[in-house]
């Protein structure tokens, strides 16, 4: 009987080993919470009083809330002083713990000792793969996820010339990888089974591609498509079709607008693209069926500047990210009509804007080469992103999810740093 002592705090270990301990009572006291499994030791308790002691009910108490629900003993009423609430409640009302106990956060789990600017993923007979581009050594780095070690390991390694980015294109059991040069034109890689390695499969025509800056792949009609946007001054953003054989260029979209991105994307059922440029607003074409060609159909006013625009979705709704070096970015969400603007974050330096989402939480990654990145959170009361954590990343260029062995994993790449590998995990706050 330990009642009426003033006591606050219990510690953990306090009743270990008494099991054959029968009655307990810890009644008048200033409790407001216990330490998780303090009674794990109490193998014949027979009752437990907690009278008289007012109990914080929040995540601290939800693993008294489900030791309640399965103990033999007999257990006088907890009450609770808090959240409000709950105030004056019993423990044994409140009804879920689920949402409000966990969080979520990322922490560093692999630093790769080079410098990137781009990452792909793709998936290959039940592995995981990554393309990095590291224009400085001048190499496609094509990683595996090692599922003992639990750690990405080099398989490959595509050389080049100035190598800005890296794209994985299956057909069928066939891996491809378009690699996009600044110099010497770029290349498309098939893997050869007989070499266990990427060997060179293709050259796309430099005097369409001289500049690439993004590569974007889609399908439509069951047929596949990449598009690479090239920024020079006489770019020719070019798509490519596969005709069973080989890549072909399908269509020049326009010249002369230095196309620094191309995002992909369906709109209430139709085939779109969006290319934004250093010289004008991001224009949208929309596929025509007839025709099989993208033609122009708007554009998203307002918005010089945008370096790159990525969409996704969100309980069933459309999203758009615009990725502004100087001024705000944006987030816009298609209202069946037009992208309407529903949140502007201040973003002077940042090169990329990177939607991403794991187990149902929704974030924006925001790099910038002044200040530390940021990641946001979707807050689904206030249906706005939030500020979620700072990450520390050297000039970033883009941020890339990839999930494997139920892990979830971000690559940071970095144009004057390490390349950063940082873990998705899931916080029990009880």
């Amino acid at each position: 009987f330990i009642e009426g002592n003033k006591i606050e705090t219990i510690s953990r270990n306090a009743f270990r080993g008494l099991r054959d301990l029968t009655h307990l009572s810890l009644a008048n006291n200033h409790l407001k919470a216990l330490p998780r499994d303090v009674f794990s030791d109490l193998d014949s308790l027979i009752e437990l009083d907690l009278r008289g002691n007012k109990f914080e009910c929040d995540c601290k108490a939800k693993w008294l809330f489900l030791w309640l629900k399965m103990t033999n003993s007999t257990v006088s009423d907890v009450l609770c002083i808090g959240p409000a609430e709950y105030q004056d409640k019993k423990l044994n009302d409140v009804t879920s713990f689920d949402y409000e106990c966990t969080t979520t956060d990322f922490v560093v789990h692999q630093i790769l000792p080079y410098q990137s600017v781009s990452v792909d993923t793709f998936n290959s007979k039940n592995d995981v793969f990554v393309a990095i581009a590291q224009p400085s050594m001048e190499n496609c780095m094509v990683l595996e996820w090692d599922h003992i070690e639990m750690n990405f390991r080099s398989y490959d390694n595509i050389t080049g010339q100035s190598i800005v980015g890296c794209k994985a294109i299956l057909v069928g059991d066939q891996v491809f990888v378009v690699v996009a040069q600044l110099f010497g034109g770029s290349h498309i890689y098939k893997y050869d089974e007989s070499w266990t390695k990427f060997v060179k499969f293709q050259d796309i025509e430099v005097s369409r591609i001289s500049k690439p800056n993004d590569i974007e792949l889609f399908e439509i009609d069951s047929e596949m498509f990449f598009v690479i946007a090239d920024s020079s001054k006489a770019g020719l953003s070019t798509v490519y079709k596969w005709n069973n054989k080989g890549f072909y260029s399908y269509q020049s979209l326009h010249e002369w607008f230095r196309d620094t991105d191309a995002e992909f994307l369906d709109i209430d059922g139709k085939s779109h693209l969006i290319l934004s440029s250093r010289s004008q607003v991001p224009i949208i074409l929309q596929w025509n069926k007839v025709s099989k060609k993208f033609v122009p159909h708007s554009e998203i006013p307002n918005m010089e500047d945008v370096l790159a625009v990525k969409s996704f979705r969100m309980q069933d709704n459309l999203y758009i990210t615009l990725t502004r070096f100087i001024g705000d970015s944006r987030v816009m969400k298609w209202n069946s009509k037009q992208f309407v603007e529903i949140q502007a974050l201040p973003s002077r330096g940042a090169m990329t804007l990177q939607p991403f989402s794991f187990k149902n939480n929704y974030y924006l990654a925001l790099g910038s080469d002044y200040t530390f990145s940021q990641i946001y959170q979707w807050d689904g009361e206030k249906k706005l992103f939030m500020l979620f954590k700072e990450i520390y990343v050297q000039a970033p260029r883009s941020f890339t999810a990839v999930s494997t062995d139920r892990r979830d994993f971000f690559f940071a790449s970095s144009f004057k740093g390490n390349t950063q590998i940082f873990e998705h995990i899931i916080i029990d706050l009880s």
